[in-house]
């Protein structure tokens, strides 16, 4: 019989996809599990910054638009093929985001929103997950964001977005209990990178401070290597979050004064 580790157990280093990875956090991600001895297949939807992350960590690509019909199934085929049929390590980094008043916001801006930042990471879950369940091991990361767990003003369909990461994160890692098969979820604040650029609307608050997509790489980096469900950037934030669980009402009242 097979041994099925323990779901905190550490995953040894495998092979790797990483969506989202031809900037930013996805970019970081990659070259810290490059270093930490994985073999990566990267995804992301500018090919020539992809091809450059992937000479400095020696990965194979498959650049596409995951909002694309049919191409999350593509990516997880490619991923398979160059894996050797299994793949033990998922990263769903892709993401984009809207800022503004939802009065305002285009409604194919919504579609879109959840076009990238949600299904495809549940899609690519469900192709890679059989065979990490086959084989007793893998993890599966969720790159979310401290707006999905407290909601942010002027980024209602973002927030929502991310909340059902945050809640997906969760319910499969019930579901997935003793098949040694573990689930992370990744909560970054503000992050230095073009998001906020793309996005439309820059970072105007004088907290939290952005920090590196590196110190979020890190945090992936842990969460694989120690089995870790959850993971706060920077770590105060589990506090708020905390008084958003615990007295959801006092929580309420403070973010509609102070924003």
């Amino acid at each position: 019989m097979v041994r099925r580790p323990a779901d905190g157990e550490r995953v040894c280093p495998g092979t790797a996809l990483v969506t989202g990875a031809s900037s930013g956090i996805g970019a970081a991600v990659a070259q810290r599990l490059a270093a930490d001895g994985w073999h990566l297949v990267l995804n992301g939807r500018d090919p020539q910054r992809l091809a450059q992350v992937a000479d400095a960590t020696s990965a194979a690509v498959f650049p596409a638009d995951l909002s694309r019909p049919g191409a999350g199934h593509r990516l997880a085929d490619f991923a398979l093929d160059a894996a050797g049929g299994r793949v033990d390590l998922l990263v769903a980094g892709a993401g984009i985001g809207w800022a503004g008043d939802f009065v305002t916001m285009p409604p194919g801006s919504i579609d879109k929103l959840f076009d990238v930042d949600v299904l495809p990471a549940m899609h690519l879950v469900r192709r890679l997950l059989p065979g990490m369940v086959e084989a007793g091991s893998g993890r599966v990361v969720l790159v979310g964001s401290v707006a999905g767990v407290l909601a942010v003003r002027q980024e209602a369909v973002y927030s929502a977005a991310k909340a059902a990461l945050a809640a997906f994160a969760d319910a499969l890692r019930y579901e997935l209990y003793g098949t040694g098969v573990g689930v992370s979820h990744v909560v970054p604040a503000v992050v230095d990178t073009p998001f906020f650029e793309r996005r439309g609307m820059p970072y105007v608050r004088s907290h939290p401070r952005p920090v590196s997509a590196e110190k979020v790489a890190d945090a992936v980096s842990a969460a694989v290597t120690r089995g870790r469900d959850e993971i706060y950037v920077p770590g105060w934030l589990r506090l708020p979050a905390r008084i958003r669980g615990t007295a959801p009402a006092v929580y309420r009242r403070l973010a509609a004064r102070f924003g």
